[in-house]
């Protein structure tokens, strides 16, 4: 199963969300207060793996409707008030499970819904066809036609159990179809089988916050306690975690008898974290975790000076010397109690979890911040849908823009509305779109100094194109642009001069992608004349598009690029730009689409270049039905191939 989208309503700042779809990962960005936490928080409780699930009509309901709706209870007004809708496409797999007790047909259930209020039940919406399901065990029976007439009237599987019953003298025949029926359906409801067989599919909602972090000692017999009292938390549980890893737990180490053989396990436990943590951990490579058991001393602070007491430190190897692991920076601590916490998830669990990260790596530096990032995309996504809230511009991955949500705390006029979540990337808030400004910003710019193979393009939307075909081929197991590519958007070809002149210390090797039409030849002859750039390494786009004058967009070809055009403006009727070129029409498509939305009543929508890039690279799921797609790849693909020749 798959969540694809969520809503939330009435709780804590939340009045409504508004409903909001949900990919592989998901990232939520807004500001401080605008209700990340709170989105996250409502979500775990649908099916959380620890600790409570249920919703406190007290405590989260909002305040400002609190009075209202205990009124309302109070007066007989039932209200459910489901605080969590969401929708979860079934697989393959979940088909399967359910084609047994339902049958082939009907077994065919493209999602259902699930909530959850202050009830604290999910309430199931299951699209089913029961009539398919009472088809399937009817025909598949071995009744006669006198038998199968008798039954046609009937719509649901309760009805066809009620009515078998009923037949006071039952054939075998009958007997046996009702004896299959009573064994598949013990509630006589075809839905209510979805449910139980779906229920136990369910994924898991496992939540992490940035202070969920492993402690540096632990007083054995008070976590003894604490397990006994069911009074558990995260970080407790974090450590329960390492100890299980170990292959031990607190009753254990308070009766062990070898520490030889403990430590055996820790150390093998330690070395693991090591190896893995520093895989993901570029901020210093001479750090070591080692794990210590021993008793309290009477000088230490309650409830560590006596019994048993475990301790994490951290030695650093350049200097020879170990520190308590709550003496580390933060964001060192946070890494490392996120691995061990994953690891177990993955022992217990296995696939059938969803993540949801609650501001990670917060307290990581920025090249630290991408380490997770990579963490994410190569340890959590591909097994793992993954939702986070952030405010850093270094968590937001520039590559899959369409994975990031907006969250504003709204308000219109004097009303207060609450958190909304954004389908799109864009907002008005400028404060909530800063943290996507930033991160495209540096994005773009950090290739200015670090990337030694730089591919300089005119503009943003020259960019997107090259990136959005690049990975489209790639997912295609075709050529894409060699990562090792850099693209750099310049503000046109006459800036590409000051940019080599101003970065020429830094040894990059540079190609360029250019337009080519009336005003630019002269310029590209000269670039390509000229001694600022190695021979063959200015790109033209007329070279890929075949017509003697082309942007870019001429290399996705005119009947992509026109459809594209109407999808992104949503032109309709006469305001759409047609399939078909006119007879005076310019040979470049964007100066025919800049012409056509001349013509075009004033309330239309302006036209801009960037504006369908950014459309596309929004809606990656647009490569399978926009026409002429398989022309335009094949085109980037020879560019990307002579781009990607020369490199060394």
């Amino acid at each position: 199963m798959r969540l694809t989208s969520v809503r939330v309503r009435n709780y804590k700042c939340i009045e409504d969300s508004g409903t909001f779809s949900v990919g592989p990962v998901t990232c939520l960005v807004g500001k401080n207060e605008s209700g990340k936490s709170a989105l996250l928080q409502a979500l775990h409780k649908l099916n959380p793996d620890a600790g409570s699930g249920d919703f406190d009509q007290v405590e989260e309901y909002p305040r400002a409707w609190l009075a209202e709706r205990e009124a309302k209870i109070a007066a007989g007004d039932a209200d459910v008030s489901n605080v969590l809708e969401t929708v979860w496409h079934l697989d393959q797999q979940d088909h399967t499970a359910l084609e047994s007790a339902l049958g082939a047909e009907a077994s065919r259930i493209d999602s259902v819904t699930i909530c959850k209020g202050y009830t604290n039940r999910q309430i199931w919406q299951v699209p089913l066809d029961e009539t398919k399901v009472v088809a399937h065990y009817v025909n598949g029976s071995q009744l006669h036609q006198e038998e199968l007439d008798s039954l046609k009237h009937v719509k649901t599987v309760g009805n066809l159990i009620a009515t078998l019953e009923k037949q006071e003298k039952r054939s075998e025949q009958q007997d046996e179809l009702l004896k299959s029926l009573q064994a598949a359906f013990p509630k006589q409801s075809a839905k209510q089988v979805v449910i139980d067989v779906l229920g136990k599919r369910l994924p898991k909602f496992l939540y992490f916050a940035d202070y969920d972090k492993l402690p540096g000692q632990v007083a054995i017999s008070e976590l003894k306690k604490l397990v006994a009292s069911n009074n558990l938390e995260m970080p407790q549980r974090i450590f329960l975690a390492l100890l299980d890893m170990a292959g031990s737990s607190p009753e254990e180490i308070e009766g062990t008898g070898k520490a030889e053989h403990l430590y055996a396990r820790l150390e093998a436990v330690q070395n693991r974290l090591t190896k893995e943590i520093f895989r993901y951990w570029s901020q210093n490579k001479h750090l070591k975790v080692s794990f210590k058991f021993d008793q309290g001393l009477p000088d230490d602070p309650t409830p560590f000076n006596s019994g048993f007491v475990f301790r994490t430190r951290i030695e650093n190897t350049r200097h020879g010397v170990t520190v308590n692991f709550d003496e580390r920076s933060s964001g060192f601590v946070w890494f490392f109690s996120f691995l061990t916490w994953f690891s177990q998830v993955k022992k217990n669990y296995g696939d059938d979890v969803i993540l949801l990260l609650d501001e990670p790596g917060l307290s990581l530096h920025a090249r630290a911040q991408a380490d997770l990032l990579r963490y994410f995309r190569e340890k959590l996504i591909p097994s793992h849908q993954l939702i986070y809230t952030s405010h850093s511009p270094f968590m937001i991955d520039p590559e899959d823009l369409g994975s990031v949500r907006t969250v504003e705390d709204v308000t219109a006029g004097d009303e207060i509305l609450g958190t909304k979540v954004g389908d799109e990337v864009l907002s008005v808030d400028a404060d909530t779109l800063f943290p996507l400004q930033a991160a495209l910003g540096y994005d773009i710019t950090q290739t200015l100094f670090i990337g030694k193979d730089a591919l300089l393009v005119e503009g943003p939307s020259d960019l997107l194109y090259a990136r959005f075909f690049s990975r489209q081929l790639e997912r295609k197991g075709r050529t894409g642009l060699d990562h090792r590519w850099v693209i750099t958007p310049v503000g046109g070809l006459e800036k590409v001069g000051s940019f080599l002149a101003l970065f020429a210390g830094n040894r990059l090797h540079v190609a360029v992608l250019t337009d080519f039409h009336e005003g630019q030849k002269k310029k590209v002859r000269e670039l390509r004349e000229s001694d600022l750039l190695k021979k063959g390494h200015v790109f033209s786009a007329e070279m890929y598009a075949d017509q003697p004058e082309a942007d870019v967009e001429d290399i996705l070809g005119r009947p992509l690029y026109v459809a594209l055009v109407n999808e992104s403006y949503g032109l309709g009727g006469k305001q759409r730009l047609h399939e078909k070129r006119g007879p005076k029409a310019p040979v470049r498509v964007v100066k025919e689409a800049e012409e056509h939305f001349a013509t075009l009543d004033p309330d239309a929508p302006i036209f801009s270049h960037y504006d369908p890039a950014w459309f596309l690279a929004e809606r990656p799921d647009l490569a399978e039905k926009l026409p002429g797609m398989e022309e335009a790849l094949a085109r980037f693909e020879k560019l990307f191939a002579d781009l990607n020749a020369l490199l060394p």
